[in-house]
């Protein structure tokens, strides 16, 4: 972990970013069934911005804290950790490499848990979900891969010493989760709006240090992740289909109210 005896800052937290195509353009897949990035502008997942936000309030708070933001992905995954050094992120971490394309949650897991290990951090923050493939499973498995605790879904954190805590909020309870560091944990959009980035943090990203890794610089070999190597592939997808026209329901003898009823009890929204 971090010490002040090597020369490094007293905590190190990394979070993991993600580029993904804007939801609000049209998302398209490639012939081999995974996301076609050409297809669409990206841009650093919104739900990975409340991770960056709950990363950098810790180092507000405390005293000489060190935010790497990581990301995995092509040369355009870049932009993501851009927009983390923007928003005020120290450096960053890119994990390059054309045998990762098509990797699924379990791979990216993988190559996510080789780059942590090799940053030493104390403190892992990750979004609750990624905006394009929504599963929400990579930051337990990253931490059951490191062998850390896992402290997910927070709408709150707080960090006292060396003992993170979140307030996970359920349909039921409101639910208090402490670990011990190092530990992993994942914010929800609740946990806070994130920061828009100053002109002085847009300047001063451009001159912040981002670290290059490829798998082997990881320990990993090739085969062991991407599209051949995943346990997981989309297998067939069809267009969406064009949106319809509404029914209009008319008032014009004083049926239109029993019409509405009908047709939301057809449809079974009442």
């Amino acid at each position: 972990m971090s010490s002040e005896s090597d020369g490094a800052s007293e905590m190190k937290i990394v979070v993991c970013v993600k580029y993904v195509p804007d939801a609000t353009g049209e998302r398209s897949f490639a012939d081999d069934g995974t996301v076609d990035r050409e297809a669409s502008d990206g841009l650093l997942s919104e739900l990975d911005e409340y991770a960056v936000e709950q990363a950098l309030q810790l180092a507000d708070d405390g005293d000489d804290v060190e935010v790497v933001a990581l990301t995995v992905g092509p040369d355009d995954a870049a932009d993501a950790i851009k927009r983390a050094l923007q928003m005020g992120a120290s450096a960053g971490i890119h994990v390059l490499d054309d045998a990762i394309h098509g990797s699924d949650a379990l791979g990216t897991s993988a190559i996510l848990a080789a780059a942590i290990e090799r940053a030493d951090p104390d403190l892992v923050i990750c979004g609750m979900a990624s905006t394009d493939g929504s599963m929400g499973v990579v930051p337990a498995m990253i931490a059951e891969r490191l062998g850390w605790p896992a402290a997910t879904m927070g709408a709150t954190l707080s960090l006292a010493g060396r003992t993170v805590t979140i307030r996970r909020d359920t349909d039921t309870a409101s639910l208090t989760v402490e670990a011990d560091l190092p530990a992993v944990v994942s914010v929800t959009d609740q946990s806070g709006e994130a920061r828009y980035p100053s002109m002085k943090g847009i300047l001063a990203a451009k001159k912040k240090p981002v670290e290059e890794l490829t798998l082997s610089d990881l320990g990993i070999e090739e085969g062991s992740v991407g599209l051949d190597a995943a346990w997981t592939k989309v297998a067939q997808t069809a267009p969406r289909p064009p949106k319809e026209a509404g029914r209009v329901v008319t008032d014009e003898d004083g049926s239109g109210a029993a019409s509405l009823i009908e047709f939301l009890a057809a449809g079974k929204y009442i």
